[in-house]
């Protein structure tokens, strides 16, 4: 529990992000700029600094700083990869995907598709990226403040979700894009000062680096430091598995989800775009070191009994004691941070909450309006298609909620979170890919690809989860999403041939026709050239993997 300084600092913080998103909101309507196209997209005004924050924002949530930090303190910095490979991928949304995006002038992701291939594939991947949207990045974010705030304030659960979410829906709701990406600004430097302070604290309590690798080496563990495991790891995370799976995973989540690909698509211009998106592949660098790296200081601490974990002790099914380690965050706030910056601290996390659920439920309102409703009612104008969006954000937030008792099953909330998107991602990163990149890919294929792909691993989820003893449940999740992702390309292949690609002038536009193509974009000159923040980034991050190799 903490004391009543922290919690007036916390309460201060939610109403002061609730009032600037409600004002940003209101302002654009009093300045005549309330077109769906202002609320969905920001009237496309966003600069590079805004939207880099604003995409690692709307990526790190809650569930981030409580299950990164129960991770480091299960299997050390090995789960880090999920931060570092995102580099890459921001890469390929940088060079490959963004031009395309913002040349075609599309909303959502789904008119894109629609505009490579055709209708049926935009209203599949619209549906799918609200299901997806509302599962991962609202109810798994949900749950991990629910546990947060149930622990630090001793309030239910689910009366403090309630509230987080009638508030962050409010200025969601009135304040569209804008108010989304303004208070996403703000978000991502309390949550990474947030984690900073945790993360000074910890390394304090241990007495350094060189103090925690004594204490590794004497328990036998200091393979925690490593990022790269050997095949065969009984983690599931050997380095085979990174490299093949990630990019599954990666390509969807960084490339082709519309909650993340929005603020992209509301820049100014490409360069913008661009330059937003290798920013946030620079700032990934970062979570490593204040999300991953103090969970597994909290496992040397409490090694050394210089953590007391008593309180996350239960008791399993034979009698026995076993440690419930999500609550790993929320012990060292409690026991390391002093009075004031608890409450700052407490700030970063709902911080990551408000942000994650902002900017899902603001695509989640362009998808159903753009995708959905007027595709049904294409004489809908601006007033009719922003009401359409705001309550089916507010059906989402119900729908989110009712979810909870399910995903709370998992032992882990960053496996489980990574395990349904394995199931999901495959069949949108296959059609993506060969979309851009194959110009024979065609209409039919992709139809039936993402049908029977979406089909084929929602049913493995199931079985899995139904018969958790059967052969193919033991393959870790990354692996199947890389053999789910080559069933797809393979059945998109075949299709191609069996239902030969007809180019409309459109789509014949929307795919590379050579891998130098993307780079003949001069771009801005100097260091902001996107050329030059390419190699800059390629470069730290191969001697950050070469360090904790």
């Amino acid at each position: 529990m903490i004391g009543t300084f922290d919690t007036v600092l916390t309460a201060g913080y939610i109403l002061l992000i609730v009032t600037i998103g409600l004002w940003t909101g209101t302002r654009n309507r009093k300045t005549g700029s309330g077109t769906s196209r202002d609320y969905f997209l920001a009237g496309k005004t966003l600069r590079w600094p805004m939207i880099g924050l604003a995409i690692f924002a709307t990526n790190i949530s809650c569930l981030h700083l409580v299950s990164l930090a129960q991770s480091g303190f299960d299997s050390g910095l090995l789960n880090g990869n999920f931060e570092w490979m995102a580099a890459f991928t921001l890469i390929l949304l940088a060079l490959f995907f963004i031009p395309f995006y913002i040349r075609s002038g599309v909303t959502t992701l789904p008119d894109f598709l629609e505009k490579r291939y055709n209708r049926a594939c935009r209203n599949w991947l619209a549906l799918i990226s609200i299901v997806s949207a509302v599962i991962i990045h609202i109810a798994f974010s949900f749950l991990a403040g629910g546990i947060v705030l149930e622990t630090l304030f001793g309030i239910n659960m689910y009366v403090s979700i309630i509230v987080i979410a009638l508030l962050t829906g409010l200025y969601t709701i009135v304040g569209g894009l804008k108010a989304v990406v303004v208070t996403e600004t703000i978000q991502s430097v309390v949550l990474i000062t947030g984690a900073l302070i945790i993360t000074f604290f910890a390394w304090n309590k241990m007495g350094g680096w060189n103090q925690m690798v004594a204490v590794l080496e004497q328990t036998g563990t200091s393979d925690k430091l490593s990022m790269i495991r050997p095949a065969g790891d009984a983690s599931g995370m050997s380095w085979i598995a990174v490299f093949l799976g990630y990019p599954v995973l990666g390509i969807w989540y960084w490339c082709a989800d519309q909650t993340i690909v929005q603020r992209a698509l509301g820049a100014r211009d490409e360069n913008h775009a661009r330059a937003g998106a290798l920013f946030c592949g620079f700032i990934k660098i970062l979570p490593v070191f204040i999300f991953v790296l103090p969970g597994l200081f909290a496992y040397t601490l409490y090694h050394s009994g210089a953590l007391d974990l008593s309180s996350l002790l239960q008791h399993d099914e034979k009698g026995g004691q076993l440690l419930n380690t999500k609550g790993i965050y929320t012990v060292m706030i409690t026991s390391l941070v002093p009075t004031g910056l608890i409450g700052i601290l407490v700030a970063a996390l709902l911080s990551g909450l408000m942000s994650q659920i902002a900017g899902a439920l603001n695509s989640i309102a362009t998808l159903a309006s753009f995708d959905l409703y007027k595709r049904v009612r294409p004489e809908a104008g601006d007033k009719t298609l922003v009401a359409v969006g705001r309550w089916t954000a507010g059906a989402a937030l119900l729908v989110s909620i009712a979810l909870l008792p399910l995903l709370n099953q998992y032992q882990s909330l960053f496996e489980g979170i990574n395990d349904v998107i394995a199931h999901i991602a495959p069949p949108i990163t296959c059609v993506f890919l060969l979309g851009i990149f194959w110009g024979k890919a065609s209409a039919k294929a992709a139809q039936y690809t993402l049908w029977t792909g979406s089909l084929l691993g929602g049913a493995v989820f199931m079985v899995n989860k139904l018969l958790p003893q059967n052969p193919i449940g033991k393959i870790p999740f990354m692996m199947m999403a890389f053999y789910l992702f080559c069933t797809c390309v393979l059945l998109q292949v075949i299709l191609s041939y069996v239902y030969p690609v007809q180019h409309t002038e459109e789509s014949r536009a929307l795919y590379w026709k050579s891998f130098k193509e993307p780079l003949q974009s001069k771009g801005w000159p100097g260091l902001g050239n996107y050329k030059v923040l390419t190699l800059l980034l390629l470069f730290v991050m191969t001697v950050v993997y070469w360090i904790f190799r």
